[in-house]
């Protein structure tokens, strides 16, 4: 039986064989911590006396706060400098860009490598043949340190694009409809392959732009094939193939809370907007520059709006300032800001204010992701189409005058703090069950990024969930020693540790869902924090049952209802984990 992709990666990368569902040690390529996740990881190499593997293969990109606005990013950039200096690490500073992208124009990363990041949009690199995982903080360190790190080698799904797009739709637009077949999660512990005469044609940065959302579907990662350098083998067995129909394909949108929520332009009502982003690592390549810059040329933004414009990287904010087109930027009357992430991570520039409503080129707009607005995703050209004209819509269809404006209201709360952690190895737990009966939780509604430049695991755990409607003073009501019950996909988006770090701040005991998010089920393992997967869990327990949960035997008993659930145990690496207290514990 022939390999897919990811298999022959692994394999190239292992002593052992890729069989899909086995768990093996993969050599890794290119090591990379951002700044919010950088100075986790320098503190788990210190705290742990661990020593880089390899410096040359080592690398810091400083992409969420370029400009260092907020003290605590300052500082944490700063850690990371010095760090770096001390151990002959390279590192892209805040004037570089997006780490993903660097890696990629720079040739630090070539078609059949491996590479790890503490950006969950490392897959991006699958558009050059590379494999990539975003990861938490100690997924990252001991990369560093041992120069390899363990996955679950999984299955993959080919998926078939058939037919064309119309002139007026964007790779962007292919992306959106993808989301809209399978969802926030049907790729879920799926690599991905994409075929087609139209995949086949892709340039770099329509590529970049489709990887990147494999994200925001639950995938590990898609790929495009490289002819003659990366391929799978003829007969290569696929979990299923999918057909994907975009012929004629017209211009879509993502309503606001759920990248998957996406319906055609024209079935939207003239909708108002405030203001309008382009860029991030889905869009802030050259060629998305320049078609924003098509559709703003020899125009005004709407009065009262905001266009916030960031290039993924340096060498493209000059090519932008040789073609001229920051001279259109500004003249249409957008702010442009310095090379990076930008409002992804809560750095810089693209945040939203209550009320507002905004339209983004970006690859998330979870609930408060990027602010205490609403955010629609679209294509960088109807993101510029949709700025002249004060309402959503695209390229050809911009009226004369620009819609009215909104007004939007303000609000805030406040949450109170709790300390305290202590960590049971026991591989038992008993407590009160919070049964949340949603699917795709994404990290921003655990731990939201607003947050992230947090790195006392005491200071977390009041932050828990209060970006989750109906469960914002969770922090202020869970227990120690309570359990989590939740749906499918929990923990989605992005690799923050401290959407794991959270619970253990407030001494949670263990969470049991339906389906973990891909880095998140990492992080959580890797940090000792208990997990377990059970099918229709929400639907077997109820809210305040008391439970008693065995972590080597997976038996719940409900002591409530005098009933018995039989789930799947940890694993024996999850076990080992665990009773050490933490993959970096060896």
């Amino acid at each position: 039986m022939g390999k897919t992709i990811i298999q022959k990666i692994f394999e190239n990368h292992s002593k052992q064989s890729a069989n899909v569902g086995d768990i093996i040690d993969i050599d890794i390529d290119v090591r990379v911590a951002r700044d919010f996740g950088g100075v986790n990881v320098v503190k788990n190499l210190e705290q742990n006396n661990l020593t880089l593997d390899d410096p040359k293969k080592t690398f810091f990109t400083l992409d969420c706060n370029p400009s260092g606005s907020d003290q605590k990013y300052a500082t944490n950039q700063h850690i990371c400098r010095i760090f770096a200096r001390k151990n002959n690490v390279k590192i892209f500073d805040i004037n570089s860009g997006i780490g993903t992208h660097i890696m990629i124009d720079e040739g630090i990363a070539k078609p059949g490598d491996t590479f790890v990041s503490t950006d969950s949009h490392a897959n991006i690199l699958g558009a050059i043949g590379v494999f990539g995982q975003g990861m938490g903080d100690k997924d990252i360190a001991h990369a560093f340190a041992y120069g390899n790190v363990w996955f679950k080698v999984p299955p993959t799904i080919k998926i078939l694009l058939k037919g064309r797009p119309s002139k007026l739709a964007s790779p962007k637009d292919v992306a959106l409809k993808l989301l809209q077949e399978f969802g926030a999660n049907g790729l879920l512990g799926y690599a991905a392959e994409i075929y087609g005469d139209y995949a086949d044609l892709l340039p770099l940065d329509a590529r970049i732009t489709i990887a990147s959302m494999a994200t925001e579907m639950g995938g590990i990662i898609i790929f495009f094939p490289l002819k003659k350098r990366i391929t799978a083998d003829s007969d290569a067995n696929y979990e299923a193939v999918v057909d994907i129909d975009i012929e004629g394909l017209k211009p879509l949108i993502s309503l606001p809370g759920h990248p998957e929520n996406v319906l055609n332009i024209n079935k939207l009502d003239k909708i108002k907007i405030d203001s309008g982003f382009i860029g991030s690592c889905t869009n802030g390549r050259i060629s998305d520059m320049r078609a924003a810059a098509k559709a703003l040329k020899g125009r005004k933004i709407a009065a009262g709006r905001v266009l916030k414009i960031v290039p993924s990287t340096d060498k493209i904010w000059k090519k932008c300032l040789d073609e001229g087109l920051i001279k259109i930027f500004k003249e249409t009357g957008a702010l442009v800001g310095s090379a990076g992430c930008a409002g992804c991570a809560a750095g810089q520039i693209g945040q939203t204010g209550t009320g507002e409503i905004a339209i983004s080129s970006g690859n998330r707009n979870f609930v408060g992701k990027q602010g205490k607005g609403d955010t629609y995703l679209a294509s960088p050209e109807t993101v510029a189409a949709s700025l002249i004209a004060g309402f959503i819509t695209t390229v050809d269809n911009i009226p004369k005058e620009p819609a009215s404006q909104n007004i939007p209201e303000a609000s805030h709360r406040i949450s109170e703090i709790k300390k305290d952690v202590i960590i049971s190895r026991l591989t038992n737990a008993e407590g009160k069950a919070w049964v949340i009966k949603k699917d795709n939780i994404d990290t921003d509604m655990i731990f939201h990024n607003r947050y992230l430049s947090i790195t006392d695991i005491n200071e977390m755990g009041q932050y828990t969930f209060d970006n989750l409607k109906g469960y914002e003073n969770f922090s202020k009501s869970a227990k120690p020693g309570d359990i989590i019950i939740a749906g499918k996909n929990f923990g989605a988006g992005s690799s923050r540790q401290q959407a794991v770090d959270c619970f253990k701040s407030l001494k949670i005991s263990v969470i049991i869902a339906e389906s973990f998010g891909a880095i998140y089920e990492r992080n959580a393992i890797n940090s000792a924090m208990p997990i377990l997967s059970a099918k229709d869990i929400t639907s077997k327990i109820e809210q305040g049952d008391e439970l008693k949960v065995d972590y080597t035997t997976g038996k719940i008993i409900n002591k409530t209802k005098n009933k018995e659930i039989i789930v799947k145990p940890f694993s024996k690496s999850q076990l080992e984990i665990y009773k050490l207290g933490g993959i970096l514990k060896k």
